[in-house]
């Protein structure tokens, strides 16, 4: 059994308060819950930058991957207008 770590980055030069941020955090945060993974928001006090921190169990490297890799599919279907960056460590 494996634990992986992941971290996204998101910069939204679009939002101009945190009110704004927190909004499209909650919805793409609900949208991983489903995909059964811990998600906690770890961003700091700038609007325009957002931080979210995952954790999921995975059997092997493989499934990991499989996974890691359907996040990066719901960040492009879901915010396709919207860079960002994903750091991951499997333990």
């Amino acid at each position: 059994m494996l634990i992986v770590h992941l971290l996204i980055t998101l910069d939204l030069p679009y939002i101009t308060s945190l009110k704004g941020r927190r909004k499209i955090l909650n919805s793409l945060k609900e949208k991983l819950k489903h995909q059964n993974m811990a998600v906690t928001d770890v961003s700091g006090e700038y609007a325009k930058e957002a931080s979210l921190a995952l954790l999921f169990f995975a059997k092997n490297e493989n499934e990991a991957h499989k996974k890691i890799e359907k996040v990066r599919n719901l960040l492009d279907n879901y915010m396709s207008d919207i860079e960002y960056t994903i750091s991951y460590e499997i333990l």
